[in-house]
This record gives C-alpha cells, structure tokens and sequence, in this order.
C-alpha cells in the first residue's frame, strides 16, 4: 500500500552544548515551526507538546538528529522510550542540503531545516537512532580506549627521544622499549650515572626479578658494555632529565592498566549483548567492541544492504544518456569502514611458517575476483561487501564463525 506523503511531520534538530533549535516541515518542505529548547531532560516534554501542536489527525511525527550519540542522546533516549520515530542524520547530508540552495546560509534554524529536509527526502534509508545504554556505553569505552592509545602512542615518541639522550644504544637494551622489563629499567635508571656504583652482579639479580628469570648475567654485562661504548652522555640538569624519564614511565604503566580495565569491562559488555564477532579470524574482543559502537543495535538495519549502504561499501549508481555506471560510494560511516577493510586485509593473511591463509575460503574469493580482471583495490571493495554479509549475520543471529570449505579444486 502506497503511503500518502501528508500522513508524515518531519522535525530537525540542530544539537548544541546547551540548547536545541528544533524546525518541523510538512511533506511539500512548508515550514510549520520552529522551537527553542534547554539541553535538559525537563525541557523536553514540554518540547514534544509544542510539536504536537503542529499535528494534524493522522499525522506521525518522524524526528531527525545528527549527534546521537554526544550532545543528542538524550533527547533521543527521550523520544525512543516515548515510542516517537528517531532517525540518525549523517552530518554530511544535512550540509549537502546547504550546499544545494542559491545562497549558502549557516545558523542554528537552517541548519535544523536542513535536517529535517534530509528526513523528508530520505527517512525510510536513514537507520533509527541508536541511544540504548548498553551500546553507548560500548561507544563510549571504545572512544576513551582510543584517546588513551593515541596518548600511549605519543608518549612512547617522547620516550624513545629521552632515551636516546641518555643511552644512544638502548635500542639493543631490550627488544621493546615499553616492555615490563624494559620500563622497570627505565625508572630505576634512567640515566647511565644512576649505574655507575651498580655492579654487573647487582644489575643481573634485578633483571632476573623484572623479568621473571628471562634475563640475567649475559644482558646486564651487554647492557654495561653498550653504556660505555656510548661514552659519556651526563649533562646540566640531568637531575631533572631523569624525572621525564620517570615520568614517561609512569604515565605508560596507568595507560596500560587503564586500557586493561576497559578491555575487560568491554568484554562483559559484549557478553551482555551476545557478541560473537570476535569467533572470527581477524576480530579480536577490541575489533568487536569497535564494530558494535559504531554499528550498535543491529536491528537498526533491515537488512546487510542497509548495513552496507550505512559504512559507505555499497556502490553509488551514476547513470545518464543510456550509461549505467557504479562508483565506489565515499559517503557513509568512514569509521566503519575503515573497520571493514582492515578486517578484508586481515583475511588475506597467509602464516610465514605454516604458509596456510588465515581465512582460505575469503582469500579465495578474492583471487577470483582478481582472476575476474579486477583490481586489487575494486577485489579489496567486493570482499568488504561479503565481509558486511557475515557481521550482519552474526550480531543479528549470535552466531559462532563457521569456516566456510574450499573446494578441493580451488584450494591452495
């Protein structure tokens, strides 16, 4: 049955720290009104009154909200548990509404109508809103994981430069600078005059602690030999070159053991919600937890299309004059994928030693698309597309990754 366009109020929301502008239109883009309103969960009953003023009999309301998941999930949590209509607005189709007009306007109002516009043009593809708790708490952990990784890795540099003032050899100390032995030495001695009444005895007895037995005698006499080698490396100031040291050090060691706790918890909340990405070669429990913040309640989709349609993999359709042509789509989640083609690189994989793939029967199709005259690129894009398939399958039906079989013929 044919819906009649009049049965529909479309409403935009442009989000901000502290208020909200809120713009309805009608199915021939009319505007209806606009409304003002606190960031604050008072404020919005209130709110949802105001609109409804609006309605007409028969009417639904469908609401449209670009941040979700930051400065709007409250206002869709609102609207979700009051059983309203809440689409999910990619901010980059509410600016390509901008850009279309004549005159290029910007300011809060506009920028709500643009919103609403892109829900009156396009609400049966946008995915609903995904403010559920337990998926933003994911969201939320991924993020705080990868703001400390992005310091980790920072600090690791700075490390690295400290260092290599103090000992220009340490590279040949251990075989990762960040180690637990490697950082235990870094703050006991972070400068070679803390060693200098340090026998080669002494040094070895306090490796064989940090390292559990793995290092002794034999790395402390090469250490000490690598020290002089160096010469000599003690400066002005060094009293306080060693405390950056140390420092750096410290500021490692929380990283870690803060990391370690999101990990664990992410863990529990992907049990809580049945996840089972990570049965697959290739998605480890952090991979999984980055696939479910960005895709959340895969319910949202109604089918792998959508999903696909939604992380930027399906192919956008261009055709004129007679001419059908596909182009790869630079649209949709970016982070998302980018997840997917990691995840593709990662099947492709073959073990140094053993030599066997770590997913045979996806390595295969990609070397028939190859043999197909495909790139190695446009293969890379058809393989995300079947890899959109199997994460769809597997966060809707909590399944366990079975390997597909290689016929015999096409096997290695």
């Amino acid at each position: 049955m044919k819906i009649k366009p009049n049965k529909f109020l479309y409403v935009g929301v442009d989000l901000h720290k502290e208020k909200y502008v809120a713009v309805v239109i009608d199915c021939w883009n009319e505007k209806r009104g606009e409304i003002t309103f606190d960031n604050r969960p008072s404020a919005f009953p209130p709110f949802v009154q105001a609109i409804k003023k609006h309605l007409k009999r028969g009417q639904t309301l469908i609401y449209g909200l670009e941040d979700t998941g930051g400065f709007g999930r409250s206002l869709a949590l609102f609207l979700r548990e009051n059983d309203y209509i809440v689409k999910e607005v990619n901010p980059k189709l509410s600016s390509d509404k901008r850009s279309k007009q004549t005159t290029i306007e910007k300011y809060d109002s506009w920028d709500a109508e643009c919103v609403a516009r892109v829900v009156r043009d396009d609400w049966h593809r946008l995915p609903d809103a995904n403010p559920l708790d337990q998926y933003w708490a994911i969201g939320q952990m991924v993020k705080v994981r990868a703001g400390l990784v992005a310091h980790y890795t920072a600090t690791i540099r700075r490390l690295h430069q400290q260092i290599s003032y103090h000992y220009p050899s340490y590279r040949h100390f251990f075989s990762e600078v960040d180690g637990k032995t490697a950082l235990a030495f870094w703050e006991k001695y972070p400068s070679p005059r803390c060693l200098h009444d340090v026998s080669e005895a002494e040094l070895a007895e306090f490796l064989k602690r940090e390292s559990n037995r793995f290092l002794s005698l034999s790395k402390a006499r090469q250490i000490k030999q690598f020290i002089d080698d160096d010469g000599h490396t003690e400066r002005a100031y060094q009293n306080q070159r060693d405390m950056i040291v140390q420092s750096l050090v410290r500021s490692l060691r929380s990283c870690k053991e803060e990391m370690r706790k999101l990990e664990n918890e992410l863990g529990v909340l992907l049990g809580d919600i049945g996840c089972t990405l990570d049965s697959m070669p290739g998605i480890d429990e952090v991979t999984a937890a980055c696939f479910v913040a960005e895709i959340g309640a895969v319910e949202r989709f109604a089918s792998a299309e959508k999903l696909a349609r939604f992380a930027g993999i399906a192919p956008v359709r261009f055709g004129t004059g007679g001419k059908d042509t596909r182009y790869k789509s630079k649209q949709g989640n970016r982070v998302l994928h980018e997840l997917f083609k990691q995840l593709a690189i990662r099947q492709l994989v073959v073990a140094k030693k053993t030599k066997q793939p770590h997913n045979a029967y996806l390595l295969n199709y990609f070397e028939q698309k190859i043999a197909e005259g495909k790139s190695k690129r446009q293969a890379i894009v058809c393989l995300m597309r079947k890899l959109v398939n199997v994460v769809y399958h597997l966060l809707k039906h909590k399944t366990i990754y079975q390997m597909p079989a290689v016929p015999e013929k096409q096997a290695g």
